[in-house]
């Protein structure tokens, strides 16, 4: 049983990672065979090297000035279920987007073994 000190400590790696838009951070607490799965009817990104170049696109290149608050977090044995509300400036579609998100972590020790995301997102014209 995964135990709340490691919850959190992964939920605050997570965070920090998505904000500081922090590649080597993503990767330390992921398995390195984790799986991140980021739309549940698309193929997941495997391993370390899948995962560091899906955040290096998705988060490093297409997104900035990210916030970031966790709303929930509930422990069920080796599962974390998260709640989020985030938002970020998108650089490919030139709008600030809001996203809430629940995302379900499998832990195996203190890392990540599987991560699926859950999420629903609005686009808000950029404040100048």
């Amino acid at each position: 049983m995964v135990i709340e000190k490691t919850v959190k400590k992964i939920l605050k790696i997570y965070e920090e990672a998505w904000v500081k838009q922090d590649i080597s951070k993503i990767l330390s607490i992921f398995a390195k065979d984790g799986v991140y799965h980021e739309r549940v009817f698309e193929e997941p990104f495997k391993g370390h090297k899948e995962i560091a170049e899906y955040w290096k696109m998705k988060v490093c290149e297409e997104q900035s000035n990210i916030k970031f608050k966790l709303l929930n977090y509930y422990i069920c044995k080796e599962t974390i279920i998260a709640e989020w509300d985030a938002s970020f400036d998108s650089n490919i579609e030139n709008a600030r987007m809001h996203i809430r998100e629940v995302a379900i972590f499998e832990i195996s020790g203190d890392k990540i073994k599987s991560l699926r995301e859950y999420w629903q997102s609005e686009k808000m014209p950029l404040k100048k």
